[in-house]
């Protein structure tokens, strides 16, 4: 058993990975960590009484080095690479679901903040999963991938080689609430949410880059993203809708059924995709239809899941050695 931890217990995407750590076959959950500490992790989330009891300690670097082979990052940006280029020179393999480690200097610091770690930062491997399994086995150290450019990227990569690539490319994108964390604000509250939808910092939101970026790695062209988040009365879940234009006649579900053949967690879909399929699971469901030149494509994932903490968890049973799929939640929270 490979002893592992996580830094940032007491938020969502660190619930989840208590919750899949709990029963993995390779790994053993033998630290936990807040910013704050003294507590224990079944009275920081009251729905894992009688399912684990650990102590979450205060963060602290070389209580993680002692204790762990890996640690998982659950932190937010610029907190994290805080942590992890300690970690890193301690020789800790890290798994950060912040931003900190996904993109280029120059785009990160453009979008974000000025990076305190450029020195790790060319180590990184980006976490999406179907792209780069083969490098994240070798990895020491994974970044996991927004959760809108995950379920965007896994929908339109596979056509790019058959866009007209300086028409512009339209993403619209719906998320579930949990995907803003659990600090309460006017914009999350019931009142607010409630029967509501609307869009939020629309064409200049800093995912934009993030899926330029790795369409031009990638594929190597580059592409005018114009992205479009919104918020939607739901607990969980993330449906993104793609709007592109073709060069060439093509088949869309031919294209996707050949491109992700291999990819045991892409599911191709014959009609429209629901956000309600994917709840609960690592699983992202694709459809795609095409007028005339004019491409539809649309994705739905587990943005807590795929989109963060099952993503991080698959790139730790690579960075290991492991199956993809160890531990992997599979069935759905239907109905």
């Amino acid at each position: 058993m490979i002893k592992v931890g996580i830094v940032g217990a007491s938020g969502y995407t660190g619930l989840e990975l208590v919750k899949m750590l709990v029963t993995h076959g390779g790994f053993q959950l033998t630290y936990l960590a807040t910013t704050q500490g003294d507590t224990m992790i079944e009275q920081l989330h009251p729905s894992l009484e009688n399912v684990i009891s650990l102590p979450v300690e205060k963060a602290d670097v070389a209580s993680v080095a002692e204790r762990c082979e890996l640690v998982f990052l659950a932190l937010p940006h610029k907190t994290s690479m805080g942590f992890a280029k300690d970690l890193l020179d301690k020789g800790v393999k890290v798994v950060d679901l912040s931003a900190d480690y996904r993109l280029d200097l120059d785009t990160y610091e453009e979008h974000y903040c000025e990076h305190e770690d450029t020195a790790h930062l060319d180590e990184s491997v980006y976490a999406l999963i179907e792209y780069y399994r083969e490098e994240l086995k070798t990895a020491k150290l994974a970044a996991g991938p927004g959760c809108y450019p995950t379920a965007t990227l896994l929908g339109i990569l596979p056509f790019i080689p058959y866009l007209d690539t300086n028409a512009p490319l339209f993403v619209d994108a719906k998320s579930g609430v949990s995907g803003a964390g659990k600090k309460l604000t006017e914009m999350t509250s019931f009142v607010n949410m409630n029967e509501n939808i609307f869009a939020y910092n629309p064409l200049k939101h800093r995912h934009a880059p993030e899926i330029a970026e790795k369409i031009e790695k990638v594929h190597g062209v580059k592409m005018n993203v114009n992205f479009v988040p919104h918020l939607i009365p739901a607990t969980r879940g993330e449906l993104v809708s793609i709007y592109a234009v073709l060069k060439e006649d093509i088949d869309p579900l031919e294209v996707l059924k050949k491109h992700y053949a291999n990819d045991p967690f892409i599911r191709i879909r014959e009609t429209p995709v629901d956000i309600k399929s994917t709840a609960g699971t690592h699983f992202c469901d694709i459809f795609a239809a095409k007028n005339g030149n004019a491409l539809f494509v649309s994705s739905a994932i587990d943005n807590l899941l795929r989109g963060a903490s099952s993503q991080a968890l698959v790139a730790a049973n690579l960075m290991c050695g492991y199956d993809e799929g160890m531990g992997i939640p599979v069935i759905s929270y239907m109905p």
